[in-house]
């Protein structure tokens, strides 16, 4: 089993990829996610903000690996304690399936993403900038995979 990110945004500020690397880092091989950035659709004063997020919907849609379980990354999704997502990863890495995680842009995923989606996860009720949700992605990846092994990093 393979975790994939898909996230929209290229040339994310440091402190985003020092945040992102300093957690992915401490994963084992097995557990370690490869991240897909995918180029943001074009956004201007005049341009189409519907047009900006099909494209980036369009490029996704092409990164999704063939026969990938789709979890969308959006605040209306299900939340989950740090234990039903250990959960869930247990689940995911028996199933031999790859994971596809998908984070959206600054105007967040489009429709047809929604409903490609087999899962749909809300780290939070609040909207968060996309380039802040790589790094609690990769924290909450790290604290699962810690509570996983019976790591001493997650605390009741």
């Amino acid at each position: 089993m393979h975790i994939h990110i898909l996230a929209v945004g290229q040339k994310m500020p440091a402190w985003v990829s020092t945040g992102y690397d300093e957690f992915i880092k401490r994963l084992p091989k097995e557990f370690t996610p490869l991240l897909k950035e995918i180029p943001p659709g074009r956004r201007s004063k005049n341009s189409d903000l519907k047009r900006a997020i099909a494209e980036e919907s369009e490029r996704i849609l092409q990164a999704i690996p063939k026969d990938c379980l789709v979890v969308a990354l959006d605040e209306k999704g299900k939340s989950w304690t740090t234990r039903q997502l250990a959960e869930q990863m247990s689940d995911w890495t028996s199933s031999g399936r790859d994971i596809a995680l998908i984070v959206g842009g600054p105007d967040g995923l489009s429709t047809e993403i929604k409903q490609r989606a087999d899962m749909k996860w809300s780290l939070s009720a609040l909207t968060l900038p996309h380039a802040l949700v790589r790094v609690l992605l990769a924290e909450q990846l790290y604290r699962a995979w810690s509570l996983i092994t019976n790591h001493p990093y997650h605390r009741d």
